[in-house]
């Protein structure tokens, strides 16, 4: 089984904990759906979010989904002039007998302007 890296991205509308919990969580199950996982496929995920994102950890979201004992992490994204506002980004890292080319990443709603070279 290889390791393997699965990135996400997701624009929240407004800066509130009950929001992100929902977006975020609305962004993992996703990114599981979609390269067939289960928790012990998880191996860590990083979630960084936009400076103006002070209402809750992103993590929190995955705590509430059942990922208990998956390590996470929160950080700060880098505050880029013209950025897009209120994002939330995901690295997952996974067991997975997927190749790299055959992992889906998750760009949900105006994230998706992101990534235009990956399908979605």
């Amino acid at each position: 089984m290889a390791v393997r890296a699965v990135r996400g991205a997701v624009q929240l509308e407004r800066d509130e904990a009950g929001h992100m919990d929902e977006q975020v969580g609305a962004l993992l199950t996703a990114i599981i759906e979609r390269n067939a996982l289960t928790a012990d496929d998880l191996i860590s995920i990083w979630f960084t979010a936009t400076p103006d994102l002070h209402s809750d950890f992103p993590a929190a979201a995955a705590r509430k989904l059942g990922i208990v004992d998956v390590p996470l992490i929160c950080a700060q994204e880098l505050d880029i002039e013209g950025a897009m506002p209120r994002v939330v980004r995901v690295l997952a890292h996974i067991e997975s007998e997927r190749s790299r080319a055959d992992i889906a990443h998750v760009y949900l709603g105006a994230a998706a302007a992101l990534r235009k070279d990956i399908a979605q």
